[in-house]
């Protein structure tokens, strides 16, 4: 993997159709995702640089600008080092992509299940549901009348017998 395709991957994170320019969120987070953060570069720092940066009355950077960043927070991790800007590099380019952080999981509890389960219902609520569990649409929500004789208990069968 390239520098530019893990710019374009952090840049893409969240919405694959959006254009490659990275925001100030998008910048961090791939420090923090990299584990490159340490006491010689914080997420202060970063945000400093990337306001650096950027235009001043644009939001986002581009690669070129997101490589004078690296350069300048290259400084910052690795004072005095001729190759900081190397190592940073390096490291982010064997690092992985964007990760995600405390997504929501789905919650599998016996109370979740008690109270889905169509068998369970009663009164008017059982009637919304088929023997399967599968829901009759409509017609389990609504009284539907039988208006083919003029009286509820007519019977056109019976009357021809």
């Amino acid at each position: 993997m390239s520098l530019q395709e893990v710019f374009k991957s952090f840049c893409t994170f969240g919405d694959k159709s959006a254009p490659p320019l990275m925001d100030g969120a998008k910048f961090a987070k791939l420090f923090r995702d990299m584990k490159i953060l340490d006491k010689n570069m914080t997420t202060t720092d970063v945000d400093i640089v990337f306001s650096k940066i950027k235009a001043k009355t644009e939001r986002k950077i581009n690669f070129k600008q997101f490589q004078e960043g690296l350069k300048l927070l290259a400084e910052k991790k690795y004072p005095g080092d001729g190759e900081g800007y190397g190592k940073l590099k390096a490291v982010i380019i064997e690092g992985k992509g964007p990760a995600t952080h405390s997504t929501t999981k789905v919650v599998s509890t016996g109370a979740v299940d008690r109270l889905t389960d169509t068998a369970k219902f009663t009164g008017s609520h059982k009637e919304r549901f088929d023997e399967t569990g599968k829901g009759k649409g409509i017609a389990g929500r609504k009284d539907m009348v039988d208006t083919s004789g003029y009286v509820s208990g007519f019977k056109k069968d019976d009357q021809e017998k």
